[in-house]
């Protein structure tokens, strides 16, 4: 009753090959072994199939050579694409805190509350002097610890004059706008 499903083949007797299908070496199944027998031949209807559908039609770099196929085996091959693809820029802190310094004025000016502008300006002077204190690495350091109060004042300088201009601005075009009539509707902006 060896090809009842409910219960397993009796092993084989020692010295004498078994008769009947393939038997899987890892399972000990015959099913197994008909299956890895014919996974190629899936593999394939499978390719044909998505072929006919048309789902390699179109793709990017059709027609054009594989990318680096002929170059010598870098192991930080995918480091290196990472950063040309996402633009990582890679400086040494010195260089970075420079570039720092020379937008912060900008960053500055797209917050709105004073005390934002405090934190990130220490949050910069406690990065600054930390790499004082560090090896040097890369270029030397420059870039000086910016005075927190100086900075806030220059800000609030900054944006009191762009207040100032947009409502300049705002006046003028209500000046050069038509007059209202009494029944027109006042809006305000």
């Amino acid at each position: 009753m060896p090809d009842r499903p409910d219960r397993p083949d009796p092993p084989d007797p020692p010295g004498r090959p078994r008769q009947g299908p393939e038997r899987d070496e890892r399972t000990g199944e015959a099913a197994a072994a008909a299956r890895m027998a014919r996974k190629d031949r899936w593999v394939e209807e499978q390719i044909r199939v998505a072929m006919e559908r048309g789902d390699f039609d179109d793709l990017p770099g059709a027609g054009k050579p594989i990318e680096g196929l002929g170059d010598s085996h870098d192991p930080d091959w995918w480091l290196k694409k990472l950063v040309e693809r996402e633009r990582i820029t890679v400086l040494p802190l010195t260089v970075q805190l420079r570039r720092e310094d020379a937008e912060l004025d900008a960053r500055l000016d797209a917050i709105g509350f004073e005390t934002e502008v405090r934190r990130v300006v220490t949050d910069f002077n406690e990065r600054v002097v930390a790499a004082r204190y560090r090896a040097p690495e890369g270029p030397p350091l420059v870039t000086m610890p910016r005075d927190v109060d100086t900075t806030v004042a220059a800000w609030a300088e900054r944006r009191a004059t762009r207040r100032a201009a947009r409502v300049a601005a705002q006046a003028a075009a209500e000046a050069a706008a038509p007059p209202r009539r009494w029944w027109q509707r006042r809006t305000t902006r």
